[in-house]
């Protein structure tokens, strides 16, 4: 039996065609993932994102605890402030990623990827030898990603809240649509301005708050989108996928991620590891690709050879994008195939299409 969120009922009056994402029945598209993704680029979409995880981490040393166990510098935030980051094994594969939110002096949450709720969870749990309290609410927790150019004025309409004040990576605890202690959040998973909104269901009424906000961006033109549109959405700025482009069998150096990775913050899970693939230089790195022809659209798992036929890497996320109308990929390549600018080959069945090295993000 698949997990339902909250919303469930609302997305199956919309039409929505539903799909196991996760262990999770969940909207692929309403209308059309060309109509949803670019409602989303040029004025305003709204997301149910309700089976992401959310933990709670409070006490003493709760600061110490995520900071042990994720490779950003969780010494940075304040309350108020939000902070990407990942999870790594002993040996720098990656458990997950997600984001820190310090809501008050020892006080975090942590939202994680819905596959990985029970998977994380356990982790953190295992490595808790210290003064911090790890709280699971994944199933109490509601989350809602209101992007696009028109979120702001979309969402002012049921808040008090300053939303313009509201930068990237931030957020506040207020009001919407009558209700209270809703986190308002500048951040999401699609390049456009934008806010994801989380609430406990036993507090809020969710129809409610997902009906309001469709009332309020009607004149926008607002269109539920689905986790079709999201892919698209996110590939296009070069944003990971777990499962995809980042994996227990991949590491955070070579996947684009080490500018999160504070390897001289002090001891965290996975350190060592990666202070001695960077000593020892990278393998392979995470690159963009584009591809010309048309009809060749890259795929997961899809082969990546040089052009003497040598395996070089292979592809983790691929489609046509909506918004440049070329097919844009990602893959590991070798490091000396990484270069921007390169051109490789993309096996795609049994034929060889030409693709162009490029550093994400592919739209601006």
């Amino acid at each position: 039996m698949l997990t339902r969120t909250p919303f469930y009922d609302l997305h199956e009056q919309a039409g929505a065609k539903l799909i196991d994402f996760g262990g999770f029945e969940m909207p692929v598209q309403y209308d059309s993932i060309r109509k949803e993704h670019n409602a989303v680029r040029e004025e305003v979409g709204i997301f149910d994102v309700s089976h992401m995880g959310e933990f709670f981490v409070s006490g003493e040393e709760a600061d110490k605890l995520i900071q042990y166990v994720t490779v950003n510098d969780v010494s940075k935030l304040e309350p108020g402030k939000a902070q990407y980051t990942a999870m790594c094994y002993e040996d720098g594969g990656i458990v997950d990623d997600l984001i820190v939110y310090m809501l008050e002096e020892n006080s975090y949450m942590l939202v994680v990827n819905a596959s990985n709720i029970e998977k994380d969870f356990n982790w953190i749990k295992e490595h808790n030898t210290f003064d911090a309290e790890l709280v699971n609410k994944s199933d109490d927790y509601c989350l809602l990603a209101v992007q696009g150019p028109n979120s702001v004025k979309t969402l002012q309409k049921l808040t008090d809240n300053d939303l313009e004040e509201i930068g990237f990576y931030r957020f506040e605890i207020g009001n919407l649509a009558g209700y209270d202690d809703v986190i308002l959040s500048g951040t999401g998973y699609t390049g456009e301005k934008g806010f994801e909104l989380y609430f406990d269901k036993n507090e809020v009424d969710p129809a409610e708050i997902w009906n309001a906000i469709l009332e309020a961006g009607e004149e926008f033109g607002i269109e539920p989108c689905g986790l079709g549109a999201r892919d698209t959405l996110r590939l296009e700025k070069g944003y990971a996928l777990y499962g995809n482009d980042i994996t227990k069998d991949t590491h955070p150096l070579e996947a684009r991620m080490g500018w999160l990775t504070k390897l001289d913050k002090g001891d965290f899970i996975g350190r060592d590891a990666l202070l001695e693939a960077k000593e020892n230089s990278l393998e392979r790195k995470l690159v963009g690709l584009t591809i010309d022809d048309k009809r060749s659209i890259p795929r997961k798992g899809y082969t990546i050879l040089d052009h003497n036929d040598n395996e070089i890497g292979f592809v983790t996320s691929g489609s046509r994008s909506i918004t440049l109308g070329k097919n844009i990929g990602m893959g590991y390549v070798t490091t000396e195939h990484a270069e921007e600018g390169n051109t490789v080959m993309v096996e795609i069945r049994n034929k060889k299409a030409e693709a162009t090295v490029v550093k994400p993000p592919f739209v601006k």
